[in-house]
């Protein structure tokens, strides 16, 4: 199969988006531990106290998103070497605020397995041979043939009725309601 065609990312726009966003859970978080302080801070406690979890939240958006796009753009790839060198990063910047090398050197190792570990296997959805000649579509269909049953052996298991009618039901249902009931519905289903 052959590659597809690398689109460059636009890695400016995505940093500045990812660092919005993990600055918004940053400040969330900060505020969750702002509630949850036992002496009573203020609402300006979110900055004051907690402002240096709004910063590594940012920190760490801003670094795993900005060496992500920058990686896949100069390698001209997409996949996991890019989402473990942004994970590195991302993980780096955790360790900067613990002030130690190894920390920081660890933190960014254990995030960038994580994160390759993540995008190889494809997220929480499985890893797929992505080189696969064949087609979703085609394979689906596959599978359907394979299980489908046959209309008189679904009738046998299900019996009729419920939008299930095997051929000649109308005279089956006339004659056992004529039966049954002494009522000739052949006029009404525009029979006899």
């Amino acid at each position: 199969m052959a590659e597809r065609e690398y689109i460059p990312q636009d890695t400016l726009s995505n940093t500045g988006a990812s660092m919005l966003q993990t600055t918004a859970a940053g400040a969330i978080f900060a505020g969750v531990q702002n509630t949850l302080r036992k002496q009573n801070v203020g609402a300006m406690g979110i900055i004051t106290r907690s402002g240096h979890i709004i910063a590594i939240y940012a920190g760490v958006g801003a670094a795993y998103q900005f060496t992500r796009d920058s990686a896949a753009n100069l390698r001209r790839k997409e996949d996991a070497y890019n989402e473990a060198l942004g994970g590195f990063a991302g993980g780096a910047v955790v360790g900067l605020a613990k002030r130690s090398i190894p920390f920081m050197l660890g933190m960014g190792t254990c995030t960038a397995a994580a994160m390759f570990g993540f995008r190889y296997t494809n997220g929480f959805t499985g890893y797929k041979n992505k080189n696969s000649e064949v087609d979703e579509v085609e394979a689906r269909e596959a599978v359907k043939k394979l299980y489908r049953q046959p209309l008189q052996e679904t009738i046998e298991q299900l019996g009729e009725g419920r939008g299930i009618y095997a051929p000649g039901y109308e005279e089956r249902r006339r004659e056992r309601l004529l039966a049954k009931y002494g009522v000739d519905v052949g006029a009404a289903q525009g029979t006899k």
